[in-house]
C-alpha cells in the first residue's frame, strides 16, 4: 500500500504557543495551573497536560482566588477578564494571535456602530469568545442559506468577520452570498481563516485525487480537523476522522492501494507516526511525504511568561 503523508500537517503556531504556555506556567509556578476550557481541541494533549498538573475547568467559579489561570487558544470575551480580575487571578492569555485579530476587528467595527455578521459555528469556544467583544452588534450565521434570512437595520453599516478554522471554500461561498445581498458590506483587511487551516485544506484538495482513501488524525471536537475530512469527502473520496490508530477499522482498506494521511492543527506528530506504524503492521507500506506549502510560523509567548 502506498501512503502519501501530507505536509503541512499537525501543530500550527497558535496551538504550539498555547501548549507551551501551559508547560511554562507549570514549570514556573508548579501545579496546579488552571485552564478555562480545553487549551486546544485534542484529548491527547489535554490528558498529557492534566497528568503534568493542569486542571481544566468550564467555569471560573471552579478556580480558587489568586490562582494561576490560562485562557485557551480559542480566546474569551471581556466578561471573563472582568471575572478573573474580581477573583484576583493571575491570567496567562494563550489566545491565538490570529483569533485576537478577529476580536480586534469585532471591536473596530462595533466602534463604528456597524452590524457585524460573524461566520462561524454555533457554540464553538472561538465564536462564543468573539461574540463577547460586541454582543449588541454581532449576528452569527453558519451556512450560506442563513444569508437570505438576515435582517439588518442599516445595510450601509454592515461588516463580516469569520471564525479562523472554517472550510475555506464554504466560507468563501457565504461571503459571496453576503456581498451579493449587501453590496456595501465590509470585511477584514486580511482573511480571518488562519494560514494553517488554509494550508492543510489546500494540501488535502491537492493530493486527494491521487488516492483511494483519506485518513485525518484529529479530535472530533476540533473544527479544523473536521473540516479536513469534509474537504476530502467533497472530492468524492472516502475519508475518516480518527483520534489515533485505535480508531482505525481494517475493512476500510479493502481494495485500497493508496492512502492520504494528514492531521489537524492540534495533533501531536507522534499520533500520526502511530497511524503509520499501525498501517505498516497491516501490510508493508511505501511512505511518501509530500509538501505543498512550506510553513515556518511561530508566535512569541505572552509577556508575563516569556
Amino acid at each position: 500500500m502506498h501512503l502519501i503523508v501530507a505536509k503541512p500537517r499537525g501543530f500550527c503556531a497558535g496551538v504550539e504557543r498555547a501548549i507551551k504556555c501551559v508547560e511554562t506556567a507549570l514549570e514556573r509556578y508548579g501545579p496546579p495551573v488552571y485552564v478555562l476550557h480545553h487549551i486546544v481541541h485534542n484529548a491527547h494533549v489535554v490528558n498529557e497536560l492534566r497528568e503534568k498538573g493542569a486542571i481544566f475547568v468550564q467555569s471560573l467559579d471552579e478556580v480558587p482566588t489568586g490562582a494561576h489561570l490560562l485562557f485557551s487558544a480559542h480566546g474569551v470575551g471581556p466578561s471573563r477578564w472582568e471575572q478573573a480580575k474580581e477573583l484576583s487571578l493571575d491570567v496567562i492569555d494563550a489566545t491565538c494571535p490570529l483569533v485576537e485579530k478577529v476580536h480586534h476587528e469585532a471591536r473596530r467595527f462595533a466602534g463604528k456602530d456597524y452590524t457585524i455578521i460573524l461566520i462561524g459555528e454555533v457554540g464553538h469556544d472561538e465564536t462564543v469568545g468573539t461574540m463577547g467583544w460586541a454582543p449588541a452588534h454581532i449576528k452569527l450565521i453558519q451556512r450560506k442559506e442563513d444569508v437570505a434570512r438576515l435582517r439588518v437595520e442599516n445595510p450601509e453599516r454592515l461588516a463580516y468577520i469569520t471564525q479562523t478554522t472554517l472550510s475555506v471554500e464554504d466560507c468563501s461561498e457565504i461571503v459571496e452570498a453576503l456581498k451579493a445581498r449587501f453590496p456595501q458590506i465590509q470585511g477584514p483587511h486580511k482573511a480571518d481563516i488562519c494560514y494553517a487551516t488554509s494550508n492543510r485544506q489546500a494540501a488535502v484538495k491537492a493530493f486527494t485525487p491521487e488516492v483511494d482513501l483519506v485518513l485525518v488524525v484529529g479530535d472530533p471536537e476540533s473544527a479544523n480537523s473536521t473540516r479536513l475530512a469534509e474537504v476530502a469527502r467533497a472530492t468524492g473520496k472516502p475519508a475518516h476522522l480518527i483520534l489515533d490508530s485505535r480508531s482505525i477499522r481494517r475493512e476500510w482498506f479493502e481494495g485500497v492501494r493508496c492512502v492520504l494521511l494528514t492531521s489537524g492543527a492540534s495533533v501531536p506528530e507522534k499520533h500520526v507516526q502511530g497511524v503509520l506504524a499501525y498501517l505498516n503492521s497491516i501490510e508493508p507500506c511505501d511512505v511518501e511525504e509530500r509538501e505543498l506549502i512550506p510553513e515556518d510560523v511561530h508566535f512569541r509567548l505572552p509577556p508575563n511568561i516569556a
